[in-house]
């Protein structure tokens, strides 16, 4: 009885607060207005109305708010004016929804809202202490699934970062996807593409993301620092803390790291209209030059990663000096070899810097060891008795400057004796012969690419259907021996019986080496596997082995390939082909390319092929 009591006169003490009567028009105003559409991750459905791209009841305070941005705004307004329990006040929508709260005040004038002490989000925005924005873009990094395409982050600079450079003590705004246990790399493909993973906004030290993006897995960084002002960036970190542990959908091409951040600058500068032009897919450095074209950027650094600095070090080093390189770094006894000590001072000096930079290179990501630390140390101590020069190394071309994602292809052509135009739609990205800018030697990813292919009887044909191309042809050296390796599947045209083609499905992947032959110069050689179905088959699916091999050579007009291929299937057909393809760079998204190829199958005579192919880069 006593405590009924005493509860009923806490209730009668304590003050009353309702929400102000808005009307619905006033309500409906609100809630159309860009910034509530964006705080509420809204977007025009397929059929009309809105829906949310968050996938999680417990963001939404109205039963059907995640459709109704209306119903959605007057549930907040009326838990904003909810009593204060004592103990709970971490629990009040004024602390879960600090963005919404702060808004609402602002649009409709409130005065009379139950005052709570948020001291949880008072103190977590304390640490942060939001003052200015950075644009993180790690490049791509093709042996990792999950930043084939590369990666945006967002870091939160605290006052004074740029004069002190404690850019380290600052934090990072990351988007990604939530795995739980140890998929591998292929099941992980395959979820982020059909979203079989929740994605999360988390922020964390960005002293964490710079290792595990530079150093582990040896990343150029590139930092774009936004012209945000304070309050700007105050505003997106609120609203980061009411995105805690809330669940979004996750999908490599779209609804992806990149996309997610965009929404988020949209919080922060309302009226920016940066997600309407990624419908389809959002690849990371689309989504920079959107940031860039917006005009948010003020500044751009660069930071090489470690395998950059190394290479770099090491490059103007002869191959006897890039074995003393490895001898250095594993046994510091040889720094007192004569033939050593009769090396030129200055060659010294670059040698023990490489043996440095290589030693901490093999130490990424691995446990501290005792031995390698002492390692390190003797060659720090060998350096700083005989200093190299300072390393520079010119910043390359901006990833936003090469061409665009999306490729338009029309080509003309003559099969043995039928000429033929072709027709072609890739979705993203690149391949080892488009334009060069901005994108590095030897590096292939192609993501749905459809060609069709009309003869002149006016007989159409699908030519191809590739799903995913993937090829990573990494120059080996005497300091880092790298795999190449390459990866695809879907729909070709290959020779069959009586001189006919056949559409016929693939599975295909291999790996070897690469190796630099000159400048802008490599040369490949591939083991291969394959996999097929094909109707001239007795088989359902018929395996292979084979090779690849070629060279790429970046020239003033543009990329020079020169491949050949053979399969040698374990029913005896063998076939082979030899191409050359040469692309002029005519402007940024523009490029024309001539291709031959000579193409010999055991089922018929060899075929020959050219054509003329103009190449139209277009998001």
């Amino acid at each position: 009885m006593l405590k009924r009591l005493a509860w009923l006169a806490l209730c009668v003490c304590a003050p009353l607060y309702a929400a102000p009567p808005v009307d619905n028009a006033r309500l409906q105003q609100l809630a159309n207005t860009p910034f509530w559409i964006s705080l509420g991750h809204y977007e025009s459905g397929k059929l009309g109305g809105w829906r949310s791209y968050v996938d999680d009841q417990k963001f939404f305070l109205a039963k059907n708010g995640e459709h109704d941005p209306t119903a959605e705004l007057g549930a907040t307004l009326d838990a904003i004016y909810k009593p204060v329990i004592a103990g709970q006040e971490n629990t009040h929508a004024q602390c879960v929804y600090p963005s919404r709260t702060r808004w609402l005040r602002d649009q409709l004038k409130l005065t009379d809202l139950p005052v709570v002490d948020c001291k949880e989000f008072k103190q977590w925005f304390k640490d942060v202490a939001p003052d200015s924005t950075v644009l993180i873009f790690p490049a791509a990094y093709l042996n990792s699934p999950s930043s084939m395409f590369g990666h945006t982050l967002l870091r939160i600079d605290q006052a004074g970062v740029q004069a002190d450079k404690t850019a380290l003590l600052s934090y990072a705004i990351n988007f990604g996807a939530y795995i739980e246990g140890s998929d591998n790399s292929i099941l992980y493909a395959w979820k982020g593409l059909m979203g079989g993973y929740p994605g999360l906004f988390a922020l964390v030290p960005y002293q964490e993301k710079l290792s595990e993006y530079r150093s582990l897995e040896n990343r150029d960084l590139w930092e774009y620092r936004l012209n945000l002002t304070p309050e700007e960036t105050q505003r997106m970190v609120e609203h980061v803390w009411e995105l805690k542990q809330i669940r979004f959908g996750y999908f490599f091409f779209d609804e992806n790291c990149s996309y997610r951040l965009l929404e988020l600058l949209q919080v922060a500068r309302p009226g920016l209209n940066l997600t309407s032009q990624f419908q389809l897919t959002a690849i990371p450095t689309d989504t920079v030059r959107a940031v860039q074209d917006a005009g948010l950027v003020e500044r751009i650094d660069y930071r090489p990663s470690r395998e950059r600095e190394l290479l770099s070090r090491a490059e103007p080093l002869n191959d006897t000096e890039q074995q003393w390189v490895l001898k250095v770094s594993a046994d510091q006894k040889q720094l007192q070899d004569p033939d050593y000590i009769a090396l030129p001072k200055e060659r010294q000096a670059l040698i023990q810097d490489a043996a440095y930079r290589l030693e901490r290179y093999r130490a990424n990501g691995q446990e501290r060891d005792p031995v390698t630390a002492q390692r390190s140390f003797e060659l720090l101590r060998s350096i700083s008795k005989n200093p190299p020069p300072p390393l520079e190394i010119e910043r390359p071309g901006l990833p936003e400057d090469g061409h665009e994602s999306r490729t338009w292809q029309l080509g003309a052509g003559s099969r043995d004796d039928k000429a033929f135009a072709e027709y072609g739609l890739r979705m993203a990205y690149h391949d080892l012969n488009d334009n060069a800018y901005g994108f590095p030697l030897g590096a292939q990813i192609e993501i749905l690419q459809l060609k069709l292919r009309q003869y002149e009887d006016s007989h159409w044909q699908v030519q191809q259907l590739d799903l995913a191309t993937i090829r990573s042809l990494t120059p080996r050296n005497e300091l880092l021996q790298p795999w190449s390796w390459q990866v695809r599947g879907g729909l070709e045209r290959v020779l069959g019986k009586h001189g006919d083609e056949n559409l016929v499905s693939h599975v295909n992947g291999g790996a070897g080496g690469t190796w630099k032959l000159g400048d802008d110069v490599l040369g490949f050689a591939l083991g291969t596997v394959r996999v097929e179905h094909n109707n001239d088959f007795s088989a359902l699916v018929s395996p292979a082995a084979g090779f690849n091999t070629g060279v790429l050579w970046r020239n003033p007009l543009g990329n020079f390939s020169l491949e050949t291929k053979g399969d040698y299937f374990t029913n005896g057909e063998i076939r082979r082909n030899i191409s050359l393809n040469q692309q002029w760079e005519l402007s940024r998204n523009l490029g024309l390319r001539l291709s031959a190829q000579r193409e010999f199958s055991q089922l018929t005579s060899p075929v020959n092929e050219v054509m003329l192919e103009l190449k139209w880069y277009h998001y």
